[in-house]
């Protein structure tokens, strides 16, 4: 969605601004939220599932209005409901596409005022379209406002008896007593066309994407009962704190993977029980990190320390944080279960330094998206701070967020080693990475100055 504004602004002719004041096109959808989009997939495909697939349908029928607005010009309407006008203009990141929230009441009487709205402002030509339909394309678009030119209503029939599109050269009120969400919509609405003497167009049967059967016959052979979320935990003798920080993670949107790499106590055992799937790699964070990412099915990764627990609704903050198309990885904020005030100072410097410097540890879960971890060439497999360097290179493909709420991870370190000694030690080896010093020597450094062997 990043080209949304360069589209438009391509478009400068008077005449063809002229002739797009003429012609309103209204995408009529929903901001996605977990939860609250696509409901009737969430059982198939779970919250984040559903919500997901509602951004990739919306963003296909934005991009496809974009497009057809070359052959026939028209002004943009993005009417919603969820969500706030903000989160939609970060979403789509351009001022050129006009904004309103949709009306109160059902489905008939939201549309009705959408587009009376439209003729009210004086647009000559108005065609309203949903969301949910992968097939449309430019020419679909192009024949709606093109019927208009001969006929007072056009629609686009959907196969399971509704439509997926509408259009009117006046204000009609086609929607009045209709019944909606049974197979005669359309046959209904057709028949009240008639009565009143209106005449009409069809174009092409399409088909909505509403229920799991729907998404089969659109692409055969995709596994849609598939994770949103991967959470990829590297393990080694971790068995103390993993079983708390799976059961966190465990949701029907996510799969938990353990990475282990060569564990002598319990944790694979654990693992397995609290419904984790492990697999292994070879010693080494990066390297088991990189492990997991191969193996996970996720749109999204979610990189945790097996001693750092999620917060509450962990899924719906992931989603919301990359609904914004500028930010390529985000992370929680910073917090440990060693109660002692100068841990709280710390905690409190440590978000400061995350927040400003664009700087997360990964103690305080990484997440971005599969495409991002892609281009970024995953983690490099370096003995120590693999997470920083990581986070060093995401910030030339965007925002790295901090997110206010925190992620609690386990104090042992701080315990062990002294509070001053180990946060000394963490920005020694943050300072070493910035001054480009050998990873290598970085670790050996870490360890001594932690009393680690």
């Amino acid at each position: 969605m990043r080209n949304i504004r360069l589209l438009f602004k391509s478009r400068k002719s008077s005449k063809t601004e002229k002739r797009a004041a003429e012609n309103r096109l209204i995408i009529f959808g929903r901001y996605p939220e977990v939860g609250r989009a696509k409901t009737r997939l969430i059982p198939d495909i779970g919250s984040a599932g559903a919500a997901h697939l509602q951004r990739s349908l919306s963003e296909h029928v934005l991009q496809t209005a974009l497009s057809a607005a070359w052959t026939t010009p028209y002004e943009l309407e993005f009417c919603f409901t969820g969500g706030s006008k903000e989160k939609v203009r970060r979403w789509l990141v351009s001022d050129q596409i006009h904004l309103t929230v949709q009306s109160e009441g059902d489905l008939g009487r939201r549309m009705f005022l959408a587009m009376a709205d439209a003729f009210d402002r004086g647009y000559g030509r108005v065609v309203l379209v949903g969301t949910d339909v992968p097939a449309l394309s430019d020419n679909h678009l192009v024949a709606a406002f093109n019927a208009l030119n001969h006929h007072d209503l056009v629609f686009g029939p959907s196969v399971d008896g509704g439509y997926w599109l509408v259009g009117s050269r006046r204000k009609l009120n086609v929607f009045n007593g209709i019944s909606w969400s049974n197979a005669d919509v359309l046959k209904n609405t057709l028949k009240l066309a008639k009565k009143n003497g209106w005449s009409l167009h069809c174009l092409d049967p399409l088909t909505d994407m509403d229920t799991l059967s729907d998404l089969e016959r659109w692409q055969p052979g995709r596994k849609w009962r598939r994770p949103y979320l991967s959470v990829i935990i590297p393990v080694l003798n971790e068995a103390e704190h993993l079983r708390k920080t799976i059961a966190k993670a465990c949701t029907k949107d996510t799969e938990v993977i353990v990475v282990d790499g060569g564990s002598r106590d319990a944790s694979v055992d654990l693992a397995k029980e609290a419904g984790a799937r492990v697999i292994f790699a070879p010693k080494g964070r990066a390297v088991q990190l990189n492990a997991g990412a191969r193996a996970a099915k996720g749109e999204v990764f979610l990189f945790l320390h097996a001693d750092t627990t999620l917060p509450k609704d962990f899924v719906t903050h992931i989603f919301d944080t990359l609904m914004d198309p500028k930010v390529s990885v985000g992370a929680f904020g910073f917090k440990t279960d060693y109660d002692k005030t100068a841990m709280r100072i710390i905690e409190k410097a440590a978000n400061i330094r995350s927040c400003i410097l664009q700087l997360p540890y990964g103690d305080q879960g990484l997440f971005m998206t599969r495409d991002t971890f892609v281009s970024l060439g995953g983690f490099p497999e370096v003995p120590i701070a693999e997470d920083l360097f990581l986070v060093k290179n995401a910030v030339n493909l965007g925002a790295v967020k901090t997110l206010k709420i925190p992620a609690v991870t386990s104090g042992r370190s701080w315990r062990k080693s002294g509070i001053l000694r180990t946060t000394a030690a963490n920005y020694l080896v943050a300072v070493g990475c910035f001054l480009r010093k050998s990873p290598y020597d970085l670790a050996k450094l870490y360890q001594r100055w932690t009393k680690r062997v």
